[in-house]
C-alpha cells in the first residue's frame, strides 16, 4: 500500500488565524516523539532478530512514524516562524535515549512487547482522531487525519503479529492485560513531557511531572467520550478483554473519568 507523502498535504490552505496555540504547543511535542523513530526501529530490529518479515513491517513503519514527525513539524513551523524543528530534536535526543543495545524485550517477552505497541497504537490513533475532529486549522486537520489513519493500520500490524507470537509464547489474560496496563501508566514518563519541554523550548529546568501536566492539559480538551472509548477499547482487546464486555464497558468508563480528572489538574508549566 502506497502511503501518503508531504506532497499531499493542502499545505495552501493553511490558515494562520485559525491556529490554536495550546494545541500548537501539543504538536510541537508529537513532532519530536514521531520523528523518533528510528531508534523504536533499531530497538525492535534487535528484539525480533530472528524474524525477517516483522523486522521489514517495523522498517516501514518507522519510516512512516518519521514522516509524521515531519509533516508536524513542518506545520508547526508555518503556525511559529520561531519553531527550530532541528534544534529541538537534537536535545530531545540528547536527553531521552531507548535501550538501543536490548537484544530482549524490557516486557518480557515478545508477545508484551507487541502488546506495548499495541497500546502505543491505540493511544497515537486515538489521539489524532481528537485533534483533527477539535481543531478549525484545516491543515493541521488533514495532517491529523492522515496519521489517524496509518497509526490504525499500524495498530493492526502489532495486534496482527502478536497473535502469531500467543500461539507459541501462551501468556495468560492476566499477563497481557498486565503489561497493557502497565504501558498505559508509563504515559506519564519521560518522553512525552521531555518532548513537551523541549519542543516548546521551556525556560528553567526541565520537571517532568510539571511538564506531564501541561501536555495533559492541552490535549486533554480535545478528546470526547468516543475518542477515548475507541482507543481503551483497542488496548482492552490487546490486553486480551472483551472490550463490549461487562469488564471492558466498566474500564472504558472509570478511564473517562480519570482522564478528564488528570487533564484538569493545574501544572506550573506553560
Amino acid at each position: 500500500m502506497k502511503g501518503w507523502t508531504l506532497d499531499d498535504v493542502p499545505w495552501q490552505r493553511f490558515a494562520p488565524e485559525k491556529v490554536d496555540p495550546g494545541l500548537l504547543a501539543a504538536v510541537k511535542a508529537a513532532a519530536l516523539v514521531e520523528h523518533n523513530g528510528r531508534d523504536y526501529e533499531t530497538y525492535l530490529h534487535h528484539v525480533f532478530a530472528d524474524d525477517p518479515e516483522f523486522r521489514a513491517a517495523v522498517s516501514t513503519w518507522a519510516q512512516e512514524e518519521v514522516r509524521h514527525g515531519l509533516a508536524l513539524a513542518a506545520w508547526a513551523k508555518r503556525a511559529d516562524p520561531d519553531f527550530d524543528f532541528e534544534a529541538r530534536f537534537r536535545r530531545f535526543r540528547d536527553g531521552y535515549r531507548l535501550p538501543l543495545d536490548a537484544t530482549s524485550s524490557v516486557r518480557g517477552s515478545r508477545s508484551g512487547e507487541l502488546i506495548a505497541r499495541c497500546v502505543v497504537e491505540a493511544g497515537t490513533s486515538s489521539f489524532y482522531t481528537a485533534l483533527s475532529t477539535a481543531s478549525d486549522e484545516p491543515v493541521l486537520k488533514e495532517i491529523c487525519r492522515l496519521i489517524a489513519a496509518d497509526e490504525f493500520r499500524h495498530y493492526k500490524l502489532f495486534y496482527d503479529t502478536l497473535g502469531r507470537y500467543l500461539k507459541s509464547e501462551r501468556i495468560g489474560r492476566a499477563r497481557r492485560l498486565w503489561v497493557a496496563v502497565g504501558r498505559v501508566l508509563e504515559s506519564e514518563d519521560d518522553e512525552l513531557s521531555f518532548a513537551y519541554y523541549c519542543g516548546n523550548d521551556l525556560a528553567g529546568p526541565y520537571r517532568r511531572k510539571d511538564c506531564a501536566r501541561a501536555y495533559e492539559r492541552r490535549v486533554g480538551r480535545v478528546y470526547r467520550p468516543g475518542h477515548l472509548a475507541r482507543g481503551v477499547a483497542m488496548v482492552l482487546k490487546a490486553g486480551g478483554v472483551r472490550p463490549q464486555g461487562w469488564v471492558g464497558r466498566n474500564l472504558s468508563r472509570l478511564a473517562w473519568y480519570a482522564f478528564r480528572w488528570r487533564s484538569a489538574t493545574p501544572a506550573a508549566a506553560n
